[in-house]
């Protein structure tokens, strides 16, 4: 019952790779700046917005609602769990000293104890880094003993281009290592997007996990209505880790993990309203509001760059010259001055960058536009660490001009190497 890890890869299903990546995993376009993730405890209540069973759950958001739930509750026998937009909770650690971020109770003293510790303090898990994040609400559930866990999760794959619905008969445990020790015990079934998983599919996924033959039924159903929730909320991943069955005989979610794709947020209203912006990083959500692609890292030398490609291209080369980004940060193809202004007020908000890298690819983008903003940052935002320019394609010699005369002291480079070389160089 404890939240599982965010798999990494799993054999032919190399969508899930992309989507759970630590490192960049939601640019694989520009357009594309987020997928967003909901609590446990929304995810639920989701799953049972759409029939499918599982441990009764209530979110509590101070110690005294959360000893109120408990006492209400119906049963003594309770988990209680800190909602935190990471895996690998149970094993964290609060920066207040307490050990798990998942613990069993038994009495309404103990849900309010637990919950004074966990609320209003931070959770650090291996995927959180050191900083950690913020406990706003715990979730209170009942506890059910499995009498076998298995895994299952309904994501996109690139090999089939389409939805693939991925089971186990090994869940509980980290998906992605049973996929190394014992790639025969992941089960990969194509979904036709438009059809869904037919009666037979489904029932056939149920007979090869090995569910009991009164809960084969049940389990059938609830793959079918996971894929109902994945087609008409536009997810891009839901993760059930454990599906249970029972000791008394029922198929249940004991864990949820959603993530929904951005590009459908002006039709899911009511999903997006669930974004909690506490889980993401200031300046993350600040880039999302002017349109830019912005993942804060743990570098630093800053990087503006258009295009996701050209973005991770140069944090390599960064990288492969010993440097170390301290960002991803696509403007996009419609960037203009201002923008580019905000850009790097973003950028100097971490007080670690020691330099800027600019590189740009002009296309769509206009050189002349990025060298405008530029050195309009240079001089509103008095910026006082080494800036370093690469430009190309449309505008740039106009953007070159633009730059000779502004008389500021900017490094410009036409190569690559050069440019990161250098930014290397002055970014002690």
């Amino acid at each position: 019952m404890v939240a599982s890890e965010y798999p990494r890869q799993l054999p032919t299903v190399t969508m899930l790779s992309c989507a759970r990546k630590a490192v960049l995993p939601r640019v694989a376009t520009a357009g594309q700046r987020r997928f967003l993730s909901i609590h446990e405890y929304q995810s639920m209540e989701l799953l049972n917005a759409y029939g499918i069973a599982t441990p009764k759950s209530v979110a509590a958001h101070t110690p005294q609602e959360a000893f109120n739930v408990a006492k209400g509750f119906g049963t003594n026998k309770l988990v209680i769990k800190a909602q935190v937009l990471a895996g690998g909770r149970g094993k964290g650690k609060f920066d207040t000293g307490l050990q798990g971020g998942v613990h069993l109770i038994d009495s309404a003293e103990q849900a309010k104890d637990y919950a004074s510790k966990m609320i209003g303090s931070k959770l650090i898990t291996k995927q959180t880094g050191a900083s950690g994040k913020i406990c706003n609400a715990v979730m209170l559930a009942e506890q059910r003993i499995p009498s076998h866990e298995y895994y299952a999760a309904i994501l996109n794959d690139r090999a089939s281009q389409g939805p693939v619905l991925v089971t186990s008969r090994q869940g509980g445990m980290n998906i992605e290592e049973v996929a190394a020790s014992d790639p025969s015990a992941i089960i990969t079934t194509p979904i036709n997007f438009k059809a869904g998983l037919s009666s037979e599919e489904a029932h056939e996924v149920a007979n090869k996990l090995g569910f009991t033959e009164g809960n084969k039924a049940a389990a059938a159903k609830t793959f079918q209505d996971l894929y109902k929730i994945f087609k008409e909320k536009d997810a891009t991943q839901i993760e059930i880790n454990p599906l249970a069955e029972t000791q008394d005989g029922h198929v249940l979610c004991m864990d949820a993990k959603f993530g929904f794709d951005d590009n459908a947020a002006f039709r899911q209203t009511d999903i997006f309203a669930l974004r909690d912006v506490s889980q993401e990083a200031p300046s993350e959500v600040e880039a999302d509001k002017y349109g830019l692609n912005f993942i804060k890292l743990d570098g630093n030398i800053g990087c503006l760059v258009n295009g996701a490609g050209l973005a991770m291209a140069t944090m390599d080369v960064l990288k492969l010259h010993g440097g170390d980004p301290a960002n991803f940060l696509d403007v996009g193809g419609g960037a203009t001055p201002d923008t580019v202004k905000k850009a790097f007020e973003i950028l100097l908000t971490d007080k670690g960058v020691k330099a800027i890298f600019i590189n740009i690819f002009g296309g769509i983008m206009r050189c002349d536009y990025i060298a405008e903003g530029v050195i309009k940052a240079t001089k509103e935002l008095q910026l006082d660490v080494p800036l370093i320019v690469r430009l190309q394609g449309t505008k740039e010699a106009e953007a070159k001009q633009l730059i000779r005369e502004s008389g500021l002291k900017i490094f410009a480079f036409d190569g690559l190497d050069e440019a990161a070389e250098k930014a290397v160089q002055v970014a002690v």
